[in-house]
């Protein structure tokens, strides 16, 4: 019977680890109230009242530990069954939780930023589904603006936009193939990642990464115009 719960139980692991410096506010972005809620409140809500969604652990700065259960314990957060203390980057968080679970290799862990709060059930539904076949999956939207590669302020080469997307998250994967992913990436004294797809890609090549395709409203709060178009947002009622 643990086999079989274990094949099927679905983990958000909410990345809250980040300071929000580009946002110019003196608490982290994820703490900044939007029509009287704060951002990681609304993130959680969605997958709190997500029907698939087994449980949340949540990766955050040490200094804010506190403060983190307080919104848990208030908001009445139950499927919130870990508080994780994050690391330096945002990779190092993202092992911090895969470690968490390392007891549970067939689970699936959908990793989030805690600062996407218009992430809608649509998506998620596909990424849950995604994964039934994919050990990996991603959400992402394709790009809009012309990209360029640049080099000491001179344009190399200008990618075809058609192929080329922007990442969201979640991004998901069955627990042990990111565990093995970053075991090796690990081995490389010199590795970096911007996210956890990055490191699969770069470490388990073999490995196919299906992509969801996510939406426009699915932003991540990085600077001060962010606040006000997800105030916007939510005023008009717009619901993830």
């Amino acid at each position: 019977m643990q086999e079989n719960l274990e094949k099927t139980m679905n983990i958000v692991i909410i990345l809250a680890g980040g300071t929000g410096t580009r946002v110019g506010a003196e608490a982290p972005k994820q703490f900044l109230k939007v029509c009287g809620k704060t951002i990681i409140e609304r993130t959680l809500d969605v997958f709190e009242q997500h029907p698939s969604i087994d449980e949340i652990a949540i990766v955050i700065n040490r200094h804010h530990q506190t403060e983190m259960e307080a919104i848990v314990l208030n908001g009445g957060y139950k499927k919130v069954q870990k508080i994780i203390t994050g690391g330096k980057e945002r990779h190092d968080s993202s092992w911090a939780a895969v470690k968490t679970y390392e007891n549970y290799p067939q689970a699936n862990l959908l990793i989030h930023d805690a600062v996407r709060p218009m992430i809608n059930i649509q998506t998620i539904n596909e990424v849950i589904g995604a994964l039934e076949k994919y050990n990996a999956v991603t959400v992402a939207i394709f790009a809009t603006d012309t990209i360029y590669q640049v080099e000491h302020n001179l344009i190399q080469q200008i990618p075809d936009r058609k192929q080329l997307m922007q990442a969201q998250t979640p991004q998901a994967f069955k627990q042990h193939i990111l565990q093995k992913a970053y075991q090796s990436a690990f081995e490389n004294k010199d590795f970096t990642a911007t996210d956890d797809c990055g490191v699969v890609a770069q470490y388990l090549p073999d490995e196919s990464i299906f992509v969801v395709a996510g939406t426009e409203n699915n932003l991540k709060i990085t600077h001060k115009e962010d606040i006000f178009l997800l105030e916007r947002l939510m005023q008009n009622n717009i619901a993830p």
